[in-house]
């Protein structure tokens, strides 16, 4: 587990870039935090990392939105579980079937879809307790092999600089 303050919008999108340099196709990223938290700014940062197509935007309405790479890397596909109900509905995305080649980032995904792979990277994104303040603190918690390499502690070094 890595924890790292992130004082604006801006490093929040720079810690989204230094995470895309570390992530390849089949990578599921769980990301949590209340309204306003910055899982979206963060996502932006994955996409500008992940050189994707299109405005990444909240995809609250739509639930997913898949932006293929520009560069021949793996798509960026970015779903929003807030209105779904568990892995049921999730099935309904085929999700699975797009995970082997493409990074898929899960907004309100806790308790939904862990089960799409052992190896997932959890992202919890809180808010100062002060008001008008952006300092987030943000948590990656790794599971599974695939996130024993010790890259997360080099993208939390260099997103607190």
């Amino acid at each position: 587990m890595h924890r790292v303050t992130i004082p604006t919008d801006d490093r929040m999108r720079a810690l989204g870039r230094a995470l895309a340099a570390e992530l390849r196709a089949g990578d599921l990223v769980l990301l949590s935090g209340g309204l306003g938290a910055g899982k979206t700014t963060l996502t932006r940062g994955l996409g500008e990392g992940l050189d994707v197509r299109g405005a990444v935007t909240s995809p609250t309405f739509v639930i997913a939105r898949v932006h293929p790479s520009l560069s021949g890397g793996p798509a960026l596909v970015h779903v929003d579980a807030y209105r779904l109900t568990g892995l049921d509905d999730m099935e309904d995305l085929d999700l699975d079937v797009s995970l082997p080649e493409s990074v898929v980032v899960v907004e309100w995904g806790e308790g939904k879809v862990e089960d799409l792979s052992e190896d997932r990277l959890e992202v919890r994104i809180e808010r100062s307790a002060e008001e008008g303040d952006e300092v987030r603190t943000v948590t990656l918690i790794p599971y599974g092999e695939r996130w024993q390499t010790g890259a997360l502690a080099e993208v939390a070094a260099a997103a607190a600089v």
